[in-house]
């Protein structure tokens, strides 16, 4: 007994396990190119990739399309694997980053934190001015069936395409999630509660074009087992975040690795983030000091996120998040998912595959010892 694979258009993983984009830096070509030798989908993430090059605060445009091209290459002579990079919508850069990703070949290009209505005029736009059909796949990332149905109609009356998935990700994920406040806790918007909205949405879709459209269901993923349920509920692959930082691979400090191994239950909480979504993240005194008041408006150099106004933001999410992703945890926090208190160690990524690979057959053998009624 062994994972499925997980097939997207003419792209076939072995694994059925992407790498969830974890952005500001945790995320890079050392874990994206680790995850696909392993058969899993390993994904860059943009969100300030460009935080290291020196011009970033000055020309932050040309310094994160510089690094974004740079670390898809890395990744690249590191494997022979599918590696994907995860734009955020509500990024200045969206339209940028994007076809800089299509250009240097990234095999998928997940997009969330909006919805992505633009993403295919964008994958056209690309094609028509470097004259070469790219194969980069078009994935969104969805809180519902109903976004689902609503991008593919989008995109279909706009441009003639459609996704080649869909990321369903849960309000257990970690980082910025796509739910009001309410919702996050509602078990009526359980993870497996919205799958087979999604899976539905998307065999629709399959009817109507002819061809397969997985679903991709993420937020709360933690065990083989977990993977084996969102299987059973029609998903064709899960993906995962959390545990893939506390890995050896993982490009953050070992201080952020350090902080997931030591949480608590207790310490996961919810901010309101500048980006104006709901975040999931850990406790700590940088947080405190932000819903004390005792942070206060700043002067932005990065002109990262749309949404993020300055002049009542009472910090600078990117500042926040490179610091954290440095190690240098009190003059930033640390983002992660609901099941981080999980996290026992710091292990290589073919070690956590090989350990979800053994819970997911020690799961499925114990459903066919299960007698039928």
């Amino acid at each position: 007994m062994s994972f499925p694979s997980l097939k997207i258009g003419d792209l076939v993983a072995r694994t059925p396990i992407v790498q969830g984009g974890m952005g500001v830096g945790i995320s890079l070509s050392g874990l994206a190119s680790a995850v696909a030798n392993e058969g899993g989908i390993g994904v860059i993430a943009g969100a300030m990739v460009g935080m290291r090059e020196p011009d970033v605060a000055s020309h932050p445009v040309e310094a994160n399309i510089r690094a974004l091209r740079r670390e898809i290459e890395k990744a690249r002579a590191a494997t022979q694997g599918i590696i994907g990079v995860n734009i955020m919508v509500a990024l200045t850069t969206f339209a940028e980053m994007v076809k800089t990703a299509i250009e240097s070949r990234a095999d998928i290009v997940f997009s969330g934190a909006g919805l992505p209505m633009d993403l295919p005029k964008l994958f056209q736009e690309t094609c028509a001015q470097k004259k070469e059909e790219f194969r980069t796949k078009l994935v969104p990332i969805v809180s519902s069936g109903r976004a689902a149905t609503l991008i593919a109609k989008k995109w279909k009356s706009r441009t003639g395409l459609i996704p080649d998935a869909f990321v369903l990700e849960g309000p257990k994920a970690g980082g910025h999630l796509g739910f009001s406040e309410e919702h996050i806790f509602d078990e009526s918007f359980a993870l497996e509660k919205l799958v087979p909205g999604v899976v539905d949405a998307a065999k629709a879709l399959e009817d109507k074009e002819g061809r397969a459209i997985p679903v991709i269901a993420g937020g709360g993923v933690f065990s083989g087992a977990d993977i084996a349920r969102m299987l059973e509920l029609g998903a064709s692959g899960v993906q995962m975040a959390t545990r893939f930082v506390a890995t050896d691979e993982c490009d953050a400090d070992i201080r952020f690795k350090q902080a997931y191994v030591t949480a608590r239950e207790e310490d996961v909480t919810i901010i309101h983030s500048p980006v104006g979504m709901p975040g999931r993240a850990l406790k700590n005194d940088f947080i405190e000091a932000a819903r004390e008041g005792r942070k206060k408006p700043f002067k932005c150099v990065f002109h990262c996120i749309k949404t993020c106004d300055p002049s009542t933001t009472p910090y600078c999410i990117s500042s926040a998040l490179i610091n954290a992703m440095k190690g240098n945890l009190d003059k930033g926090f640390v983002f992660c998912g609901a099941n981080v208190a999980k996290v026992r160690s710091i292990v290589s990524v073919h070690e956590l595959m090989d350990a979800l690979r053994r819970e997911y057959d020690e799961f499925m053998s114990q459903r066919k010892e299960i007698p039928v009624v």
